[in-house]
């Protein structure tokens, strides 16, 4: 799995849960980080969701379920 391919998963996933469109979700997830696999072993991504809480929440309630399947991803 990619950084884009994450990405994908993500919007889709939270058009899906949550509604909106797929230009909102991205706007409020912002890009994913991909961290060397040195320092960041157990999961090498991170994400700096922005927006009002409800939508902050939304993608860290995500951002827990696709850490658990996808703990690594290629940049």
């Amino acid at each position: 799995m990619t950084a884009a391919d994450l990405l994908d998963l993500f919007v889709t996933t939270l058009v899906r849960d949550a509604g909106g469109t797929r230009r909102h979700w991205r706007l409020v997830i912002g890009g994913i980080t991909v961290h060397s696999l040195d320092t960041h072993s157990h999961c090498n991504w991170s994400i700096h969701p922005s927006g009002n809480g409800a939508a902050v929440e939304a993608v860290e309630r995500v951002a827990d379920d696709l850490r658990a399947r996808h703990p690594i991803v290629a940049g």
